[in-house]
């Protein structure tokens, strides 16, 4: 695992303080939005696909800020849409670093040559970029071709002004464990500080609804990427999280864990499903019919093995079994889980 010793005695921290207060439900990253606009149509997306008056809106820096306070969240995750094309990213960045928020800022790298001079290297700042594949699965994935090489090379001029910079992979049905396996190998002699990986989820809006996986399909695909490891490999993420993956073992899902803000406000009940929003953390925190959703309660979450839904849940189990965190990292770090 190779999350930053800071962010992981913060965020250890941080998970004490909540159970010493003995707080059922709490947020661990804050996932925010400041736009759905991208300037890719990816065929599993499903945020491009708002009505165009959406798509034209823009969180102020403030109102980022605002959030992430009444949040309280130690981590902030900047999606979107692509955060990049907000006017203002570099401001909303640097308020959430100065208030000591770990900053991912997630991009698919177009622009970054053109707007990295807007940012300064900093313990609190990560770039997360997204990268699905190889060269040519990668590109397929984006639905447009180039957008790999454009990457790679913002991961390279990355580490060389000296920031530290993670990818972000998200599979499909149709993946090849191996395949992936060379990924990872490739994205480890890039230099990059650790990987994050996830199955992708049936967005109701995405254009392609045929390739998702099921959790089956998961659990196959990831036990077959670790038999085809052949190196160490940096994940950005809880090695009980991967445990899940491959299926051994379960967890519920903690969609409090990762609450979501964007343009429309906070959004019930997790990063995945829109079942309406609210204009408070406070009101969705305790007027979201929590029991309603998760695997064995409701259709739409059955199928779900997402980052965003379990890596709370891994991260909490491991904080109180911080033994149990090690022997998995080592099980993990030898092929054949």
């Amino acid at each position: 695992m190779s999350v930053p010793m800071r962010q992981s005695v913060m965020v250890g921290a941080y998970v004490s303080k909540q159970k010493l207060l003995r707080r059922a439900r709490y947020p661990l990253v804050l996932m925010l939005e400041p736009l759905y606009r991208c300037n890719l149509e990816c065929a599993g997306c499903g945020k491009i696909q708002q009505p165009e008056p959406v798509l034209s809106l823009r969180l102020s820096p403030e109102r980022c800020w605002a959030a992430a306070e009444e949040c309280g969240a130690p981590v902030v995750s900047i999606a979107g849409g692509e955060p990049l094309i907000h006017p203002e990213i570099d401001r909303v960045v640097g308020g959430l670093v100065k208030r000591r928020k770990f900053v991912y800022l997630c991009t698919n790298a177009i622009l970054l040559e053109k707007k990295l001079d807007l940012f300064r290297p900093s313990p609190y700042l990560t770039f997360s970029i997204h990268v699905d594949g190889l060269r040519e699965r990668h590109d397929a994935m984006v639905c447009r071709e180039g957008v790999f090489d454009k990457a790679v090379a913002a991961i390279r001029l990355l580490k060389e002004r000296g920031f530290r910079v993670t990818t972000n992979t998200t599979l499909f049905l149709g993946e090849e464990s191996a395949k992936v396996a060379e990924l990872f190998d490739f994205l480890m002699d890039l230099g990059v500080d650790g990987m994050i990986v996830s199955p992708g989820y049936a967005y109701e809006k995405a254009p392609d609804q045929q390739h998702f996986l099921r959790r089956e399909q998961t659990r196959e695909l990831f036990r077959g990427i670790f038999r085809h490891q052949r190196r160490k490999w940096r994940f950005n993420e809880s090695p009980a999280f991967l445990d899940f993956l491959v299926g051994n073992r379960e967890y519920h899902c903690t969609p409090w864990g990762n609450p979501t803000y964007s343009v429309l406000g906070w959004q019930r009940p997790c990063y995945l499903l829109g079942d309406g929003y609210v204009a408070t953390f406070k009101e969705l925190m305790e007027t979201t019919p929590w029991e309603n959703y998760g695997t064995g309660r409701h259709e739409r979450c059955a199928q779900c093995m997402v980052h965003s839904g379990y890596e709370a849940s891994a991260v909490i189990d491991m904080t109180s079994h911080p033994l149990e965190a090690v022997r998995v990292a080592r099980s993990l770090a030898h092929a054949g889980t």
